[in-house]
């Protein structure tokens, strides 16, 4: 699965993925003993990655950083974007018609294999 990273923790090397589907957020958290060997990954980073559910939650695994600061501000666009403005009655729209749907089509290479792992 393709993902912009929309907060990280350099330190711990912990972040939450906002994915390319428009589902639940995925979390990742390098395994024991690999804390070393994880990739560190900031915010805007665009990845590629593999997506665990367990317990109805997402973990990302095996993440890839496809382009660094790809895309910085979309943590504090997609703050913005989720509060209509104060001179502003209706939802905030896309050019799709939905409601707070933002794509990040424009930003993957849909042609590239992605690996999907779930389980119960």
């Amino acid at each position: 699965m393709f993902g912009v990273v929309l907060w990280s923790d350099a330190a711990a090397r912990k972040a939450v993925i906002w994915c390319e589907d428009q589902g639940e957020l995925a979390f990742y958290t390098p395994g024991e003993g690999s804390v070393h060997d994880a990739p560190v990954l900031d915010a805007g980073d665009l990845i590629r990655f593999d997506v665990i559910v367990q317990q109805n939650v997402r973990t990302a695994r095996n993440p890839q950083v496809l382009m660094p600061s790809h895309s910085p501000d979309l943590p504090k666009k997609l703050r913005t974007g989720a509060r209509p403005s104060a001179n502003s009655s209706a939802p905030a729209k896309t050019s799709h018609g939905s409601q707070k749907v933002v794509s990040l089509a424009q930003y993957f290479d849909l042609d590239a294999p992605a690996k999907v792992a779930c389980s119960g």
